[in-house]
């Protein structure tokens, strides 16, 4: 029997994508905070301190959830849209940066996702939200975004926002795959994770592709992303004028280009 809502949805768009949910008399979704779109006037909006998965909590597990929320860089509090009205209302939750929105059944795949602690966007009530840490060293240290990500747990429906273009991998027992830390967007719990060295040392200093690469090894399934949002901050950053990492778009001379040029 499911512990979580059964809740319809649609995802519209191609690069910037919504997924629109429909909810019947009292289910509810839950959500991080600022990703709604819009709404039937029949849902109500309520924000809940920690994951808003509806489990009974006492103050100091209440706490302990809300904490771990703030390591991963997320609100303190998940809001909650429950349909108090008749029929079937419904409400949409957006993309924040062009990708693609997945609509995992969690009992699908053992009951429990690790995904980037920014990847989730939605999902029916009854999902406990819990963040992950990499318990080896190596990659605790050198982990870079693959160090804490997200744990969805329960046995309903998820939206997960991946960055670009979307892969899945479906990895057999014993195979690996080496992937940018930043890219990796989730995977099954069976999944191992771990960090390894990219190559020599001078092609860690001057490859441009990190220090290390995320190992993944199966069974399992690893869904990649082609645009992480850290690197898209970082190119925009990047180009931005006054910064010392600005250059103009095409220029051979870069940094050098803008004086000549009397910027």
């Amino acid at each position: 029997m499911s512990t979580s809502d059964i809740i319809d949805y649609q995802i519209f768009g191609e690069e910037m994508q919504f997924v629109e949910v429909e909810l019947d008399p009292g289910e509810s979704a839950i959500a991080e905070a600022g990703m709604m779109m819009y709404k039937d006037p029949n849902i109500t909006m309520d924000a809940v301190f920690g994951d808003g998965s509806g489990k009974q909590q006492d103050v100091w597990g209440s706490l302990l959830g809300a904490g771990k929320r703030l390591i991963t860089g997320e609100s303190l509090f998940t809001t909650v849209f429950t349909h108090k009205g008749f029929n079937k209302a419904k409400l949409a939750f957006a993309a924040p940066y062009p990708g693609h929105i997945l609509a995992l059944k969690l009992s699908d795949f053992g009951g429990r996702l690790i995904c980037q602690k920014d990847s989730f966007l939605a999902a029916a009530k009854g999902v406990s939200l819990g963040i992950l840490f990499q318990k080896r060293i190596m990659t605790g240290l050198f982990g870079g975004e693959g160090f804490i990500m997200q744990k969805l747990e329960g046995d309903g429906i998820v939206f997960v926002h991946m960055g670009g273009c979307l892969i899945r991998k479906d990895l057999v027992a014993g195979e690996s795959i080496h992937v940018d830390t930043g890219c990796v967007a989730a995977f099954t719990d069976s999944v191992g994770f771990d960090v390894i060295r990219a190559g020599s040392i001078k092609s860690m200093i001057f490859g441009g592709e990190g220090v290390f690469f995320a190992n993944l090894t199966g069974p399992g399934t690893v869904w990649m992303q082609s645009l992480p949002f850290s690197r898209l901050a970082g190119r925009m950053m990047a180009s931005m004028p006054g910064t010392m990492g600005a250059k103009g778009e095409g220029s051979v001379l870069g940094q050098l280009g803008n004086l000549l040029d009397g910027n």
